[in-house]
């Protein structure tokens, strides 16, 4: 068995008063092959390991897909790897923004980690209970790590083998390369069946493990980042779900079980805050609302990411080399570089009431995503508009990274209701929110919400009700259809409902690395490639390349890619 070298992070025992913070890693301190676990210590460490390669690849998604999707175009400053991605190249040899070796390091060191954990085990002093945990947090980040390949690049190779290097995937007797749909299936069924007959339902509570002490004061423990590092089951399980109801329906065959399973757990999800009167009842936890509408802005200009909207974030600290690119690539001052910025047919996407309607009212988004300079230059300012007072200056490259966010487990809500023929309940969520008026328990349009999401709670009149994704923003309705008569069939009506959605999504996710993804899940959907050309082609005609982009794209050319060069 080839031995793979991790980097560590310092970990003191528990037995002392200090703390060791993740974000202090110790990049001296190599724990060789199957000699790192060997001890509760380095159990711990080697699973802090993986997280190292997690970070490092964590704006790499905003890069290789919002390039091809309406708001990115390069700078004068920009390399000719990120014009050779902008442009649709299919030479993209030796190209470092295209290179999937990082995705591939933290399988590897998922694989090598799960490995000898497995063998660790049979030791007798190993918590059994946290080596549970530590697997199925393991297995979670390979699945959304495969995930994450597949919707960049169409494609993955898996492997299960412990081995040393992304070269030596090629030399693998158990590789397998799979397309969307093949990946889609592999990792659904690792979901279901676990890994050494542990269930990756199962979540770990840092807090509670190495600081009990802050159990019930989460503010002041040095560990509170850690709980939210790692993809959840319940979200990874729900896209995952409406990818495979994707690739269903592009076989014309419509099952509304994997679309029913992403509503059921992304309901389930949302509600653990939303029944919660401490939590949501007058805070506006995980639900769309007035003051959530308000914050926008600060979801990403804060030194921490906002709770309320905090389901999984990538999490760094300058102070301690725990970085990444997004202000390198975005912002114009020094010593950033400025090689992205937004272009004129994205941002009129904001202000274009087709498009966005009621938007000439004013869409506060706006006022977050981009900004121009003295001179004026535009800018991404939505990590960091110039003056922030979180970052104070410019090389501060630590923004967080939302794995995923509340708003985001609406808006796939949303796409789950839409394909279960929900369409007042989609509405709802998309739209005006859900009203007392309009919700009635035990119909099976509201399966799944309470009366909680309403202003009448059980608690009683509640702060701050759903307002739906666009009632936040005080904006009015997008026009969803509500029933079949006016389109004629299930799939018309449905497939104008998503185009909704989509156009929704690029507007609420824009340079988070989600936008391209789910343009491309509605192309499969619907066997429908025009539906990315269509939004994304305009952003090239002031170039004269509409025209050559718009057919590279409905020639199949709108996943990257990259020849891994494999036997």
């Amino acid at each position: 068995m080839k031995k793979f070298k991790i980097l560590a992070v310092a970990f003191i025992m528990l037995s002392t008063t200090a703390c060791s913070d993740f974000f202090s890693p110790n990049t001296e301190d190599q724990l060789n092959g199957s000699e790192y676990i060997s001890s509760n210590t380095e159990m711990y460490t080697g699973f802090l390991g993986i997280m190292t390669k997690l970070q490092a690849i964590g704006d790499k998604e905003i890069f290789l897909t919002d390039t091809r999707a309406d708001m990115l175009e390069p700078t004068d400053n920009s390399t000719p790897e990120l014009i050779a991605l902008y442009n649709y190249d299919d030479n993209l040899e030796n190209n470092s923004y295209a290179d999937p070796a990082g995705y591939y390091e933290v399988i590897i060191a998922c694989n090598d980690y799960i490995e000898k954990m497995k063998q660790y085990r049979k030791s007798p002093q190993v918590d059994d209970e946290v080596y549970q945990d530590l697997i199925a947090s393991a297995g979670r980040i390979k699945v959304w790590t495969y995930k994450t390949i597949g919707e960049i690049y169409g494609e993955a190779v898996w492997f299960d083998d412990p081995i040393s290097k992304v070269s030596s995937i090629a030399d693998s007797a158990n590789f397998t390369r799979m397309d969307m749909p093949q990946l889609v299936d592999k990792c659904l069924s690792v979901l279901d069946n676990g890994i050494d007959g542990v269930s990756l339902t199962r979540t770990i509570d840092w807090i509670k493990w190495l600081d009990p002490e802050n159990i019930n004061s989460v503010a002041n423990s040095n560990y509170r980042k850690w709980n939210h590092m790692v993809p959840p089951y319940e979200g990874l399980y729900a896209e995952l779900c409406l990818w495979k109801g994707a690739v269903l329906d592009s076989k014309g065959t419509h099952e509304t079980k994997y679309y029913k399973r992403a509503a059921d757990l992304l309901l389930q999800a949302l509600n653990v805050y939303i029944n919660n009167k401490i939590m949501s009842g007058t805070s506006g936890y995980y639900i769309t609302n007035i003051w959530s509408g308000g914050q926008y802005k600060n979801f990403w200009d804060e030194a921490q990411p906002k709770p309320q909207q905090l389901v999984a974030a990538l999490i760094y600290d300058y102070t301690n080399n725990q970085t990444n690119t997004l202000l390198k690539h975005f912002s114009t001052e020094y010593p950033n570089s400025y090689l992205l910025r937004p272009s004129e047919y994205g941002m009129e996407h904001y202000t274009d009431a087709s498009f966005n309607p009621g938007s000439t009212d004013g869409e506060t988004r706006t006022n977050c995503l981009f900004k121009k300079t003295t001179d004026n230059s535009w800018y991404i300012s939505k990590f960091r508009p110039m003056g922030s007072s979180a970052r104070a200056k410019a090389y501060q490259d630590d923004v967080h990274i939302y794995i995923y966010r509340a708003t985001q487990y609406h808006i796939m809500l949303a796409e789950a209701l839409n394909n279960l023929g929900r369409y007042k309940a989609l509405n709802a969520v998309l739209n005006v929110g859900v009203k007392t008026t309009d919700y009635v328990a035990n119909d099976p349009e509201w399966e799944g919400f309470t009366q909680n999401w309403t202003s009448s709670a059980e608690w009683g009149t509640r702060s701050y009700p759903s307002v739906g994704i666009r009632g936040q923003y005080n904006l009015p309705a997008r026009d969803i259809k509500q029933s079949i008569i006016d389109l004629g069939t299930v799939e018309a009506t449905r497939k104008y409902n998503d185009e909704a959605i989509l156009d929704e999504t690029m507007i609420e996710f824009s340079c988070e690395g989600k936008v391209y993804p789910a343009m491309n899940r509605m192309a499969l959907r619907y066997n429908d490639l025009s539906i990315i050309a269509n939004r994304v082609a305009p952003k090239y005609k002031e170039k004269g390349k509409d025209g050559d982009i718009r057919s590279k794209i409905e020639a199949g050319n709108n996943y990257v890619k990259y020849d891994l060069n494999l036997k």
